[in-house]
């Protein structure tokens, strides 16, 4: 469990080593029926509070909540824009990773055993919930990687090489 609350803390910093030097038009480009890196950077942000912690919450203090599929194609096209801006995409989505994270830390022993059901998918603990938290995560930000054409690892390879 403690590997990955570090790779949901990680995700913060490593969402902003990729995009904090990405052009306004690399971040709205996208290839056919895709979304582009700006609006996977606010769903990743809008889906921690809506979705991701809200049934991590609810699983807690709820004897198996059900969970109904959150509309992605909804959200995409009604979301609010005015806090798009690469700067407040980050700072806000590590706010919300932030307060996660402090949820995660006070977990009591038994805690990653409550359930809830999703209506779809069937039934999640919290700790598989987590699991699939952190592999949300991991296919944002490979997504995010092939968009702007640079892992997390060539970028941090070429600013070190930039030093030297």
């Amino acid at each position: 469990m403690d590997e990955l609350l570090k790779e949901l803390a990680a995700t913060p910093r490593t969402l902003a080593h990729l995009v904090v030097e990405a052009s306004e038009e690399a971040l709205n480009r996208a290839p056919a029926g895709e979304w582009p890196v700006r609006t996977i950077l606010a769903h990743l942000r809008d889906d921690e509070y809506m979705v991701m912690r809200m049934r991590l919450a609810r699983m807690l203090s709820e004897d198996k909540p059900l969970f109904t599929d959150f509309d992605e194609k909804s959200w995409a096209v009604n979301r609010n824009r005015a806090r798009d801006r690469k700067e407040e995409l980050l700072g806000d989505f590590a706010l919300q990773r932030q307060a996660t994270l402090n949820m995660l830390a006070n977990l009591r022993p038994g805690d990653e055993l409550r359930a809830g059901r999703h209506e779809a998918y069937g039934e999640y603990t919290v700790g598989s919930w987590i699991e699939h938290w952190v592999e949300h995560d991991r296919i944002h930000i490979a997504q995010i990687e092939g968009m702007l054409g640079e892992t997390l690892a060539s970028i941090m390879e070429r600013r070190a090489q930039e030093r030297e």
